[in-house]
């Protein structure tokens, strides 16, 4: 893989991003930062907030307050221009084209990185039959890197589960991101799937793409990222190493179900809550 210039440093800057659905705010005044060459990991107990958040930065969603920036650059609200931007992610439910190869599914990926126009197309020009041989090309490296080169004739809908996780991985790498989002990468994955994903999670930070990852899986975030954001009913709680997030007895009460207050200090007593568990 070719690893991406990188001229500035902050490759993702998110400030006080608020996401509203009619009454119920899912994500509130959420500041996060990724660095190139960074890992940093996004958790929380069932509800916190951290898809929404996600759907944030990738554009499905509008955040009703908040910026959001790629490399200093304020990011467009369309997806495909996020994209574009560099920016690439994948889903917590797998979604690829089923009834397309392996290899057809990372050229799908490959879309906003060709210059080739519709006529262009259409008359199999010189430059579109070039275009399209390095887009093989480009595709067939990644499924090397992957290690999904032999299934590439393969329809999707074949492939086990963890590699299907690959494969959209794969997917999103054909963009040539610098920031990488994961949404759950290893749900439903053996503990053998689950190390070699987070080898190649590593693998792709040693190319070059940053990396935000959502997991549940706890022994996988701390192991892997150097950073860790936890989100707790849509506000980040604390932000830290693993030892400084596992330590925080805050996160502790979180995921043991007893409310919290994201603004009390660790060691103190949390906030009290009315009986619907909203915080006064």
């Amino acid at each position: 893989m070719t690893t991406p210039a990188t001229t500035t440093r902050t490759v993702l800057e998110a400030t006080g991003v608020t996401m509203r659905f009619g009454g119920l705010t899912a994500v509130r005044d959420v500041d996060l930062t990724v660095d190139t060459g960074e890992i940093v990991g996004l958790i929380g107990p069932n509800g916190a907030g951290k898809t929404t958040f996600f759907n944030c930065l990738t554009g499905l969603y509008t955040p009703a307050e908040g910026t959001i920036s790629y490399r200093g650059t304020r990011l467009s609200r369309k997806p495909h221009l996020v994209t574009q931007a560099g920016i690439a992610r994948t889903f917590q439910n797998i979604r690829l084209f089923a009834n397309m190869t392996v290899l057809e599914n990372v050229l799908v990926g490959r879309h906003t990185r060709t210059k080739e126009g519709l006529w262009s197309a259409l008359l199999r020009s010189p430059g579109f039959r070039k275009a399209e041989r390095d887009s093989e090309q480009r595709a067939m490296e990644l499924l090397d890197f992957t290690g999904l080169a032999t299934q590439r004739d393969h329809l999707a809908r074949n492939l086990p589960y963890g590699e299907q996780r690959k494969l959209e991985i794969a997917r999103a790498l054909a963009s040539e991101p610098g920031l990488l989002l994961l949404d759950e990468p290893t749900a439903g994955m053996n503990p053998q799937e689950t190390r070699a994903t987070q080898d190649l999670v590593r693998a792709i930070r040693t190319q070059g793409t940053a990396v935000l990852v959502i997991e549940h899986d706890m022994r996988f975030i701390f192991n892997l990222c150097d950073r860790v954001a936890v989100l707790v009913q849509g506000q980040k709680l604390v932000e830290g190493t693993a030892d400084t997030v596992q330590a925080d007895e805050r996160v502790i009460a979180a995921y043991l179900g007893t409310p919290t207050d994201p603004t009390t200090p660790p060691g103190e007593t949390p906030a009290t809550t009315d009986d619907t568990g909203a915080t006064p």
